[in-house]
């Protein structure tokens, strides 16, 4: 496109979304607006014709993104301004969570406050500096926000009218934005371990009554949850397993679950769990099928074990792709109505169900009382326990239990006729590595081989489609992949091979975490101070290179990193791969000490390097070895890894290869690079198993 300095105008461009492949950009490839793409072009045009850039970041399952986009940006009028005072550039978050990270950075410094989605950044066009922001705009004034047709008017004269002061400042912005993830060390000091504190955190922020932490919107936090876990098993701290069983039947029981389909929503709008923000996320899922499984094996409570259950057959079923791997999201909307698919009238139960299904299923799912959302529908919690229902009913438990069955699959049936949420078909490479963790992990703690199975097929996804041999891609969609990687997809695709090799042995995802975990550590440490940038060395990000220690919605990448880097580099005996991990811990120190409970995965990193969980290997013919696997793999011991190898595996890391066959089966137990003599009988393992259990 021929660009002619300031003659350009911004009004001559046209939509340029209809060739992308995110199904986000897809949504506003019919917008009046002339949307562009972050590229290069659009950045050219935006320079020469000296227009400051809208920036507007959002996704395909976000409500309010939606509500935006119906009220502003499909409308011609709004539209016009747009297009006459600015260059456009609409952004997938989830496929540019570099953009994302930089500009939400930017939106809490300018604005002093939380950013979120849709991000709405107006950017100067010399050199992408951000000097105005907000996030959720209404197309007329309310809620204490100005109309966005006239904060668009204003914005543009301000830029025109203080360009000076703007040019002058954005040094100044820049700098301090590269130097915001530099946490200096604590002034206190104190004895207890970053793994106490956090836990003191988080019994301050609990909410005694309904779990979890905070008010609303209350959000799931499983790292925090986690904590409480580890806390209760290994200390016998019986507050932590209070809590941790009040917020894990909480959420599991109220409205942040689909009790028809499995899964879980983003998150609560109240306080008590009971109505949700309806999307339903890859990330969101994958964490705490992980946590819900690990709770069952350390509980033996049938509800953990239940949920982590439905939620991974959900996975299965509408999330998984017909060539392995995982979607994103499901949206929050259908229809054109935020929760329309879950939501029900009492009528419909008297509709679908009969007599005898209608007197469990009514009180179960609380449709006795009035309507819970915006007071003319139900959205469904489980509000009477059955065996309440069967004493008030005289029946059997086993004969309520059967119709609350046969009610949830007339009513799942029921409820498939309606239309469905969208959903985001890319393929995320670092959400699909949360998912084949988890996985994983429930299929062996819960004893699911088809998780396995699902687990396989998206590591092998990954591995054909989405690594070129040389370099990890992001994102997958209509057979385009992306031409960069982030430290999420490796951080997180390198533990979720790391849990599938301990789950089952393939020698090829062995070569492939041993070839992700050097190109990670080449293309994103930080060689000077320690860590791991997000971009890789040769990623053009503007503004600054985000590096980041924090859990967020996903659990911090750089603790991610370390804690893989530390387990692999132990399986294999090989201290280089250790060294960047304790380099990226020590970088995080400082931000772990001044904020421990919004570091969780940090601290789980931080123990990996100050008493290393223990790694065992065996050895031996398929069925004896499977029969010692089995028995290493019962219960909860997350601070074991046990990787069962046959005899004829070929081509083993020298490493791996000096722990060799010996008998009809060996099992070779070390802690870091310390390892016991090998151990051929299974008292002596059980021994092994019984001293690191925790």
């Amino acid at each position: 496109m021929a660009v002619l300095g300031h003659a350009m105008a911004t009004t001559d461009l046209i939509n340029r979304l209809t060739d992308e492949t995110s199904p986000y950009l897809k949504q506003h490839a019919g917008n009046p607006v002339a949307w562009q793409p972050w590229d290069e072009n659009a950045l050219r045009i935006a320079r020469e014709a000296d227009r400051p850039i809208l920036l507007s970041v959002g996704y395909s399952a976000c409500h309010w993104c939606h509500v935006m986009a119906h009220e502003s940006f499909e409308d011609e009028a709004v539209a016009a301004v747009m297009n006459r005072l600015f260059v456009c550039i609409k952004v997938d978050r989830e496929e540019r969570p570099d953009l994302d990270r930089v500009y939400q950075a930017a939106h809490n410094l300018l604005a002093r406050r939380a950013g979120g989605w849709p991000l709405t950044m107006f950017l100067a066009p010399d050199d992408l500096t951000p000097f105005f922001g907000g996030t959720y705009f209404p197309k007329e004034a309310r809620f204490g926000l100005p109309a966005f047709p006239d904060l668009l008017v204003h914005v543009e004269q301000y830029f025109r009218e203080h360009r000076a002061d703007l040019i002058a400042q954005g040094p100044r912005l820049r700098e301090i934005l590269a130097t915001s993830d530099q946490i200096t060390p604590a002034d206190t000091t104190t004895d207890e371990s970053p793994a106490d504190r956090a836990l003191a955190e988080l019994k301050g922020q609990f909410d005694a009554i309904d779990g979890g932490f905070g008010g609303a919107p209350k959000f799931p936090h499983p790292g925090g949850v986690r904590r409480l876990l580890l806390a209760c098993v290994r200390h016998a701290d019986q507050e932590a397993r209070s809590m941790l069983g009040t917020t894990l039947h909480a959420m599991a029981d109220r409205g942040l679950y689909d009790h028809l389909e499995g899964g879980f929503f983003r998150y609560s709008v109240d306080a008590k769990w009971h109505i949700p923000h309806f999307e339903k996320m890859l990330y969101d899922n994958a964490q705490l099928i992980a946590l819900y499984a690990e709770a069952f094996a350390a509980t033996g409570d049938s509800r953990f074990r239940d949920a982590a259950s439905a939620a991974g057959d959900w996975v299965l079923r509408d999330m998984e792709t017909p060539h392995g791997g995982y979607y994103a999201t499901l949206d929050a909307d259908s229809g054109g109505e935020e929760g329309a698919f879950y939501l029900w009238q009492r009528s419909d139960f008297e509709e679908w169900l009969d007599a005898g299904e209608q007197a469990v299923a009514i009180p179960y799912y609380g449709l006795d009382g009035p309507p819970n959302f915006e007071g003319h529908a139900y959205h469904l919690m489980l509000a009477t326990p059955l065996k309440d229902i069967a004493k008030r009913l005289g029946l059997p438990l086993e004969e309520v239990a059967a119709r609350a069955a046969g009610a949830r699959d007339k009513l799942a049936a029921a409820r498939a006729r309606r239309a469905r949420p969208g959903r985001d078909d890319k393929i995320l490479t670092a959400w699909n590595g949360l998912m084949i963790k988890a996985l994983a992990r429930a299929g062996r703690l819960l004893g699911i081989p088809r998780f396995v199975d699902s687990a396989a097929r998206a590591c092998d996804r990954m591995r054909l489609e989405l690594w070129d041999g040389a370099r990890l891609s992001a994102v997958a969609k209509d057979g385009r992949v992306s031409p960069y990687g982030y430290l999420d997809d490796y951080a997180f695709l390198l533990d979720g091979l790391l849990e599938l090799l301990a789950t089952r042995w393939r020698q090829e995802d062995l070569v492939f975490a041993l070839a992700l975990a050097k190109r990670m550590c080449a293309d994103f440490a930080d060689h000077e101070n320690g860590g791991f940038y997000f971009t890789a060395s040769d990623h053009t990000t503007p503004l600054y290179r985000p590096k980041s220690f924090s859990d967020d919605a996903l659990p911090s990448g750089n603790a991610v990193a370390a804690s893989a880097l530390f387990r692999l580099s132990h399986l294999l005996a090989d201290p280089t791969l250790e060294a960047p991990a304790r380099a990226a811990v020590d970088a995080g120190l400082a931000a772990l000490a001044r904020y421990p409970s919004m570091h969780a995965a940090l601290i789980e990193a931080w123990e990996d390097a100050n008493d290393p969980p223990a790694i065992i290997v065996l050895r031996g013919a398929q069925g004896p070895l499977d029969r010692w696997h089995e028995r290493a793999r019962a219960g909860f011991a997350p601070r074991r890894a046990v990787y069962a190898i046959p005899n004829d595996a070929k081509d083993l890391p020298p490493g791996l290869a000096a722990r060799a066959p010996l008998g009809t089966v060996v099992a070779y137990a070390c802690q870091g690079f310390m390892c016991e003599a090998p151990v051929t009988d299974e008292a002596t393992f059980e021994s092994v198993l019984a001293r690191t259990m925790l």
